[in-house]
């Protein structure tokens, strides 16, 4: 076990209480609000996750709700905040929580950690800032303070340093874990940056900190080199009838985006030929091609570097096609779009 200085959570704790920022999940941290935002804050800045946590606690207030909403709205809701499987993970879980526990979150690590979607700093999450359960939640931010304070330079993607850490801070954990967990993840969040580019004028851990006095937080925390992206060059067809309705169509699943609607989405790079071309395979007669541009987006493994076309069509689309036609009103409301298309809609 890495040992952290006994200190840590006094100096932190009084710091917390001085800086932390005002969010709505604590304002009320009931388990299903600190649920829902736990999920949405998975690889999303706090700043692009507040309107959508206040949109969907509307929308869906509770468990209940969750389980029995469309996917269509849940999809819709979650527009735009990327990694769709958390929505659908979600929406699994709720409804597992109406089967086996009456609607309700369970006050119990490992009954969390039993759920889709949840994870061991999910539930240390949960259990600790919503039932005051004594449990450590380690995520990046944390990972990252606790690094630097002791100078390790051990590889913190490595699942075993994660347990080393999350062990060291069991010992230590002080009477109101919640806060805390979430004073460590507001440090690493606001004052212990990544990129070499620390607070350190305005730390309370400052004296503590080992990669501080040696110069060091430039290096650390250290990272295991990622595996290079897969890059695919795709075409993007806007296609317009003359009611001014768009052709969508719907991704398979499982896979990249499962289930998400669409634009006609080919791959390859195609010039003007080849995509008025693909237009007529859908049995559809193109008129003027117009082009929009280039634009890419960065999955988790995959980069695509997309072309677009816009055109206005006639005919009957061939069934085998899968196409829908989404007015204004429908696109705003009722069909879910990726953010990967932003560029070109």
């Amino acid at each position: 076990m890495i040992p952290l200085p006994p200190e840590l959570p006094g100096l932190l704790l009084g710091w917390y209480r001085d800086h932390a920022r005002v969010l709505p999940w604590r304002s009320q941290a009931t388990p299903y609000r600190v649920w829902i935002s736990e999920i949405m804050l998975q690889q999303t800045r706090v700043e692009a996750v507040r309107p959508y946590f206040l949109r969907f606690l509307e929308a869906l207030p509770d468990v209940p709700a969750l389980a029995a909403c469309s996917e269509e709205t849940l999809l819709k809701l979650w527009e735009g905040l990327g990694y769709y499987s958390r929505a659908r993970n979600l929406q699994k879980a709720a409804r597992m929580l109406m089967e086996n526990h009456q609607g309700v979150l369970p006050p119990s690590f490992q009954e969390l950690r039993a759920l889709p979607g949840i994870g061991d700093y999910t539930a240390g999450a949960i259990a600790s800032i919503a039932f005051g359960l004594p449990c450590p939640a380690v995520d990046g931010n944390v990972l990252r303070v606790l690094s630097r304070v002791t100078a390790s330079t051990r590889d913190i993607l490595s699942p075993q340093v994660k347990k080393e850490f999350a062990a060291a801070l069991a010992a230590i954990l002080p009477d109101c874990p919640g806060d805390f967990n979430q004073a460590l993840m507001e440090l690493g969040a606001c004052v212990c940056l990544p990129n070499g580019e620390p607070r350190c004028e305005d730390c309370p851990l400052a004296g503590l900190c080992q990669a501080r006095a040696r110069g060091l937080t430039g290096q650390i925390p250290q990272k295991a080199p990622k595996k290079p992206r897969r890059e695919e060059e795709r075409t993007l067809l806007l296609l317009f009838r003359g009611d001014g309705s768009l052709a969508l169509r719907r991704r398979p699943s499982p896979g990249l985006l499962a289930g998400m609607w669409e634009p006609v989405n080919l791959p390859g790079k195609l010039d003007a030929e080849g995509a008025a071309g693909a237009i007529r395979e859908l049995g559809l007669a193109p008129g003027d091609l117009i082009p929009l541009g280039e634009a890419k987006h960065v999955f988790t493994h995959v980069l695509w570097r997309m072309t677009g076309w816009r055109a206005a069509v006639t005919g009957e689309a061939l069934p085998q096609a899968g196409l829908v036609w989404a007015g204004e009103g429908e696109l705003r409301e009722s069909f879910p779009l990726p953010s990967a298309f932003r560029a070109f809609l």
